[in-house]
C-alpha cells in the first residue's frame, strides 16, 4: 500500500480511495495512501448528475479518485467527494499514483535484498528522496539518468545505493527530454570558417554540463544545428541560453552575422 507521511489528509487534498461498502446514503471507502483508514462518501457527493441508484456510480472494490471535503482530526472522520474531482485532477492523480507504486515496489524489493523493512525503506530512502526530489520516484528516475551522485546528494545511506542503483536500472529507463534549434552564421571574412568554428566551440568549453548533453552539427552551410539532451526542461533551457549566450557574443567579436531559430518539438 502505498504511504503518505501524515496520518490524515488535509481539505481539499486529491486522493485514491478503494470502494468497501455501498449503501443507499452513501459510500465507505479505505484511503489507500493512509493506511486503509476510513473515508465517507455521501450520496451528494456522487455526481453533478441526478443519482437514482448510486451503484450506477461506485461499485465495492472499485478504486476511485476523490477529494477530500471534511476532515475531523479529534475523531478521525474524513468526508470525501467524487463529483468535486475534474478531469485534470483525475488523471494527474492516477499518474502520480501509479509512479508512487512502483517506488514503493522498488523499495520493498531492495529492502527485503538488504534485510530491511518496508518501514526501514522509507524512512531511510523514500522520505529522503520526496525531501530532495518532491516525490519518492522522481528521485528514482534521477538515479537511474545520474547514478549514485543523485542518491548521495538526497543523503540515501551508503548502503542502499548499489542495490537501489541495480533495481532502479532494471525497472526504470532513464528520463530525458531533448530541445534544439538552428543557428545561422556568416562572415566575409577570409577567415571566416574559422571564426564560425572558433565561435560554435570555444563557448562549449565554459559550460558545466554536469550530464547534460550538447551537441552542435552542421545541417548545411551556414546553417548549424544546436541540441540539448537533459533529465528535464529547465535543465535543458538553462544549458541552451548559456551556450547561445557564449555563441552571440563571440559572433559580435569576431564580425559574424548571427541569428537563432527555436526548432518546434515533434
Amino acid at each position: 500500500m502505498v504511504r503518505k507521511r501524515k496520518p490524515l489528509p488535509r481539505v481539499g487534498e486529491v486522493v485514491v480511495g478503494t470502494v468497501k461498502e455501498v449503501m443507499d446514503y452513501g459510500a465507505y471507502l479505505s484511503l489507500d495512501e493512509y493506511g486503509g483508514h476510513e473515508a465517507f462518501l455521501p450520496w451528494s457527493e456522487i455526481s453533478t448528475r441526478w443519482v437514482r441508484d448510486i451503484r450506477d456510480f461506485v461499485r465495492e472494490g472499485q478504486r476511485v479518485v476523490v477529494k477530500v471535503i471534511r476532515v475531523d482530526r479529534r475523531k478521525g472522520y474524513v468526508d470525501v467527494s467524487l463529483k468535486k474531482v475534474n478531469p485534470g485532477e483525475q488523471r494527474r492523480k492516477i499518474l502520480e499514483w501509479r509512479r508512487a507504486v512502483r517506488a514503493e515496489k522498488i523499495l520493498e524489493i531492495v529492502a527485503k535484498r538488504i534485510g530491511k523493512t518496508l518501514d526501514d525503506a522509507y524512512r531511510e530512502v523514500g522520505w529522503k528522496l520526496e525531501d530532495y526530489y518532491g516525490e519518492i520516484f522522481a528521485g528514482l528516475e534521477e538515479a537511474a539518468f545520474r547514478g549514485e551522485e543523485a542518491l548521495r546528494e538526497a543523503g540515501v545511506p551508503d548502503e542502499w545505493i548499489q542495490p537501489l542503483l541495480e533495481q532502479v536500472r532494471k525497472n526504470i529507463r532513464p528520463k530525458k527530454v531533448r530541445i534544439r534549434g538552428i543557428i545561422t552564421l556568416t562572415s566575409t571574412a577570409p577567415d571566416g570558417v574559422d571564426r564560425i568554428k572558433e565561435t560554435l566551440i570555444k563557448p562549449l568549453e565554459r559550460l558545466k554540463l554536469d550530464g547534460t548533453e550538447l551537441r552542435v552539427y552542421t545541417v548545411g552551410t551556414p546553417r548549424y544545428r544546436v541540441e540539448v539532451t537533459a533529465s528535464d526542461y529547465k535543465t535543458a533551457e538553462k544549458v541552451m541560453r548559456e551556450y547561445l549566450r557564449g555563441v552571440e557574443s563571440l559572433a559580435k567579436k569576431l564580425g559574424l552575422v548571427y541569428s537563432f531559430e527555436r526548432e518546434r518539438q515533434r
